[in-house]
């Protein structure tokens, strides 16, 4: 394969049992790039029901072939070596994640080497995972022990692809499942990429597979019979039809990512530069296109106005950073696409009317899909800015008096997915950290990606854990031996 993301490193095809294979369902999808419009390709092939149960088939197959056999460290190994691969072609797939989505090469190769450090960290789990033992209870001795689930899926948002595919796949493979995985057809560029190393790293056929398409596609692996489990990350709304697939089809497990409206806390006492900082270098990453990001910001009022004017210097600085994703020194690359411009430009003129607009609310240029950075001071509690995830550089600002008052501000949101809080006393920041309605709590800090720690929402935000110990066990089943010893 060819360096520097240019045309023939790109793959179109799907992928199963370690073959590039054109689908049969004859459907393709194009990709644009979204900060010139131009087409990239035209020609990514879409699953149909048959690629489906093929690619299902081959998962089948390895789960009680060859696969089967191989032992923990044996797995390692092929982990390893995959890890090792993204590293050496990162930057063959950094382009492909830019172009396609437009995010800057910057974020793009945090994202890439992100996906290498996932494969790394879950390689180092394959023997280390124990089963337990209890003492005989009136003669009966009872093992507990785990075990791989058989066939699983994964379905992956477009804002961080190839970091998606890997908690997902490297978890379940860890485990000693097999997969199968679908990225966005908003995305699917680097993802696909994945394939032919997957191969070079020494899996066996059907132990890792790639299709691509759109919802309907994914739809197909929710409601498959033979799919045992599927871990999807996007919105709420297609979250609770994956749920509903997958109840009405065979019960199979089901862990959800999906998005948030993230509350965030600045006390007068608070470190201000740090949080300054964190609501914009750190809350404009990836454009905003971040489910963890901070869009619902609290200020306590005797700070109000000293913050927000400071952050409105940061986000119109920031504005100037707004530029083409594959130049080395832009900060700000295009929003997704056009669906996606038009989605978050609904949102802003809706917005002038719920609320202030303190600055941005606009288009950049007139090619591309970008979007000024923008913050609204003092929506309605019913604003829709202020309650539904806009996915994009718009922040909404209210200001406090009280911290009970902050709380229930913050609580009162069907999402569930991380919060921070800003400031220098301790038991205040653990105070509220047991009261917030969030799967994360950050002190002091945005939200990190931390491979070895849970990840997941409350309420609407998700169902289940990734990444860490958490992570791997949501691929396993849980088993139960009781030995008579009196017999």
């Amino acid at each position: 394969m060819a360096s520097n993301g240019t045309k023939s490193f790109i793959q179109t095809k799907l992928f199963i049992n370690n073959e590039y294979v054109n689908a049969k369902s004859g459907e393709t999808l194009s990709v644009y790039n979204p900060a010139d419009e131009s087409l990239i390709v035209d020609n990514v092939e879409v699953a149909g029901e048959a690629d489906v149960d093929a690619a299902v088939d081959a998962a089948a197959a390895a789960f009680k072939g060859e696969w089967s056999t191989w032992t923990g460290p044996k797995r390692s190994v092929a982990m390893l070596k995959m890890a090792d691969l993204i590293d050496a072609h990162a930057k063959d797939i950094c382009p492909l994640e830019t172009k396609a989505m437009g995010m800057p090469l910057s974020v793009s190769g945090f994202i890439v080497k992100l996906a290498a450090d996932i494969w790394r960290y879950y390689a180092g789990w394959t023997d280390k995972i124990a089963g337990e033992q209890y003492p005989a209870d009136d003669g009966v001795y009872n093992i507990v022990q785990y075990e791989p689930l058989g066939v699983c899926a994964g379905i992956g948002a477009w804002n961080a692809s190839v970091a998606l595919y890997a908690f997902k796949t490297a978890a379940a493979v860890a485990a000693g499942n097999t997969t199968i995985y679908k990225g966005s057809e908003k995305s699917p560029l680097g993802i696909l990429t994945m394939g032919a190393l997957a191969k070079e790293a020494g899996f066996p056929p059907g132990v890792i597979n790639i299709i691509t398409g759109d919802g309907k596609t994914g739809a197909m692996l929710a409601s498959h019979m033979n799919i045992q489990k599927i871990s999807f990350t996007g919105s709420v709304f297609v979250g609770k039809k994956v749920q509903e697939l997958a109840a009405k089809s065979n019960l199979k497990r089901v862990t959800l990512e999906l998005g948030g409206k993230s509350p965030s806390f600045i006390f007068d006492d608070a470190d201000i530069e740090n949080a300054l900082t964190h609501h914009s270098q750190n809350f404009l990453f990836n454009t905003g296109q971040i489910c963890v990001s901070t869009s619902r910001t609290f200020v306590h009022e005797a700070i109000a106005p000293k913050f927000i004017e400071a952050l409105k210097g940061r986000f119109e600085a920031a504005s100037n950073g707004i530029g083409i994703p594959m130049e080395p020194m832009t900060f700000i690359g295009p929003l997704a696409d056009k669906k996606q411009f038009d989605r978050v430009m609904e949102f802003i003129e809706i917005g002038k009317g719920e609320a202030e607009l303190i600055t941005g609310g606009t288009r950049k240029g007139d090619k591309g899909w970008y979007v000024e950075p923008t913050i609204f001071l003092n929506p309605k509690v019913d604003a829709r800015i202020y309650r539904e995830e806009i996915f994009g550089p718009v922040m909404a600002i209210r200001t406090f008096k009280t911290e009970e008052e902050a709380i229930e501000l913050a609580n009162d949101t069907n999402f569930g997915l991380s919060a921070c809080v800003f400031t220098t006393s301790v038991s205040r920041a653990l105070r509220i950290a047991s009261k917030i309605e969030a799967g994360t709590v950050n002190i002091n800090s945005s939200h990190p990606l931390s491979i070895g720690i849970p990840f997941g929402g409350k309420k609407q935000s998700g169902i289940g854990r990734e990444a860490g110990k958490a992570g791997l066990l949501a691929y396993m089943e849980t088993k139960t031996i009781n030995i008579n010893m009196n017999v």
